[in-house]
């Protein structure tokens, strides 16, 4: 290699640093700070999952079903209180949206056998 390429080489650098800083450029720097959240590191909850309700914890709720007016005070019982696990919860809020649907749809099809009675009557 010659001087006069070296002395190129050297102005090329020196133009390609001088430029970067004139046009506002910064070389990253190589401490990087990270942001909090990712210093912190990110804390999982221990036990997210809960244990299933049993086969017998199931049949002793729809055995307690069967029994009239128990099994309306017991659905919202369940469906609505914090002790219950979160999937006997749901089922049962899940089963009372069920029975509001079936009430409604009852209320209307009586409404409309007795129009239709009341028509055959007069």
């Amino acid at each position: 290699m010659d001087n006069n390429n070296m002395y190129q080489q050297d102005q090329n650098n020196d133009y390609q640093q001088n430029y970067g800083e004139r046009q506002g450029y910064t070389a990253p720097q190589s401490d990087y700070i990270q942001p909090d959240y990712v210093q912190q590191g990110y804390q999982q909850p221990e036990n997210t999952l809960e244990e299933p309700v049993t086969l017998g914890e199931w049949m002793v709720s729809f055995l307690l079903m069967l029994i009239p007016c128990v099994n309306i005070i017991l659905m919202f019982v369940w469906a609505f209180s914090n002790s219950e696990k979160k999937s006997k919860s749901n089922f049962f809020k899940a089963a009372l949206i069920w029975y509001g649907i079936c009430m409604v749809l009852s209320i209307i099809m009586v409404f409309a056998m007795g129009i239709g009675v009341a028509s055959v009557l007069s």
